[in-house]
């Protein structure tokens, strides 16, 4: 499947931005918090700086929200994980509490990020950068030889990260500090897979700065160490959804279970696409089984997204939902592992946090519970149509002076009218007008492509089909 484009116009992403509505400075009050609360942090009495933790994160990330520890026990494996301490800066009611309300979510753009924290925190003084002494919220997790939860510990403590290591270099070789992150990881996604979770692991479009000062767009798919990787946070979410079910108050990541139609018609397009269903298995031990740089087993993948549709956040207390599990994970699930970059995950930390020690949480951060699910949604919708407005105004500059010609690609989903199809030697996924059947390779005409209106356009050729390999 696809492969890398170069642009080398210059491109105004801060107008997509803009266009969006997403916030671009800090309110000054904000920022004058953040300079007193950065320049005295606040430290717990609990001292586990003697955790060999290290970051795994892209290379040159600052916001760094986690750090690990994974050690061998007689019965098992301990999973000790670091989440950084964002609700130690960040009180409720405070400048930067309302500043982080409004934006919701850091915004990521090729040229940059817009941080939902002023920077002197989420790069500076509550992210787990290296050999800097650090409040964090310590889960320490222990699992069987199984891969399932024996014990959960959670508290403050102030730790202080060994390494900043990347997943290119820890690809390339598991350095000794991660060296059980295979075998964990693994065996998570074996006990995820008897949950029923599904993992599409579909490459997605990604646009980077180029070598030359231009951009490149290409697909990227999920390396094997960030799937082990986020194991371990998924295990810590799943650990906090228990904590909140049982505690009787929360907010949770839910999913509905999949369609038994959808399944149903995933399952009578798998032959077609030459995608092996056994009787008896789920649709997540299929998926697991695929490759994703196959383009059969690609369009396979992007229809199976249908299976999850309906994601939200749930707040609740009292009575647990009346639907409390996610479907990707195969069970309940809840946000807390990135609260630098995602504003829910703080106030699941703080609920979690009151929670471990016997306690309830307070009557004002239970009051912003139910507020959290409608500025998640309205933040991930306009970070959503940045990321979409990123890629339509990249592939179209691409393809500009390409109007009229002829392209290989494969049809991932179709109707009667228009279809959608990824070029084969490009990292183009766009509309295709003309009848065209899912899964077959074809040729298309490019009829637009407009960066103006950041619109690429395709119309099915009258060439046959061919077989797709």
């Amino acid at each position: 499947m696809a492969r890398v484009l170069k642009v080398s116009a210059p491109l105004d992403f801060a107008a997509i931005r803009a266009e969006a509505g997403v916030p671009e400075g800090f309110p000054a009050d904000a920022l004058a918090e953040a300079d007193r609360v950065a320049a005295d942090p606040p430290l717990p009495e609990h001292d586990a700086t003697d955790l060999p933790l290290v970051t795994i994160d892209p290379a040159g990330a600052r916001d760094l929200d986690q750090a690990v520890h994974l050690a061998r026990t007689a019965g098992g494996y301990r999973v000790s994980y670091a989440i950084a301490d964002v609700g130690a800066f960040v009180p409720l009611g405070s400048a930067i509490d309302a500043e982080a309300r409004r934006r919701g979510q850091t915004v990521y753009s090729p040229d940059g990020r817009t941080p939902l924290h002023p920077p002197q925190l989420s790069e500076g003084a509550a992210s787990l950068l290296p050999g800097q002494l650090r409040p964090a919220a310590l889960w320490t997790i222990d699992l069987d030889a199984d891969g399932e939860v024996t014990t959960v510990d959670l508290r403050r403590a102030r730790v202080r990260s060994r390494a900043q290591l990347d997943y290119e270099s820890v690809g390339a070789q598991v350095p000794a500090e991660l060296e059980l992150l295979p075998e964990i990881g693994r065996l998570l996604q074996s006990r995820a897979r008897d949950r029923g979770a599904i993992e599409l692991g579909t490459p997605s479009q990604e646009v980077e700065p180029g070598p030359d000062g231009g951009w490149t767009i290409a697909f990227r798919g999920q390396s094997d160490v960030e799937g082990w990787n986020a194991q371990i946070s998924l295990l810590t979410g799943r650990c906090a959804a228990r904590l909140m079910l049982d505690g009787g108050v929360g907010v949770l990541r839910t999913l509905p279970p999949a369609d038994p139609r959808a399944v149903d018609a995933l399952r009578r397009l798998a032959p077609e696409l030459g995608v092996d269903w056994p009787d008896g298995a789920g649709p997540g031990e299929v998926i697991a089984g695929l490759d994703p740089a196959l383009p059969r087993h690609a369009t396979f993948l992007d229809a199976a997204a249908s299976l999850l549709r309906g994601a939200a956040y749930t707040a609740f207390e009292g009575a647990p939902p009346a639907e409390p599990g996610h479907g990707g994970v195969g069970g309940p699930y809840a946000h807390v592992t990135a609260p630098l970059r995602r504003l829910v995950d703080r106030f699941g930390t703080e609920v979690c946090l009151a929670l471990a020690a016997g306690e309830q949480p307070s009557a004002r951060l239970r009051a912003a519970l139910p507020e959290l699910p409608g500025l998640m949604a309205a933040s991930d919708r306009r970070t959503h149509e940045v990321e979409r407005a990123v890629v339509d105004l990249v592939e179209a500059t691409l393809l500009a002076d390409r109007v009229g010609e002829v392209f290989d690609a494969v049809v991932l989903d179709a109707d009667e009218k228009r279809s959608t199809v990824v070029l084969t030697e490009l990292a183009v996924q766009a509309r295709c007008d003309g009848r065209l059947t899912a899964g077959d390779r074809v040729r298309v005409r490019l009829t637009t492509a407009d960066p103006a209106t950041r619109t690429v356009r395709f119309a099915a050729t009258d060439d046959a089909d061919r077989p797709l390999t």
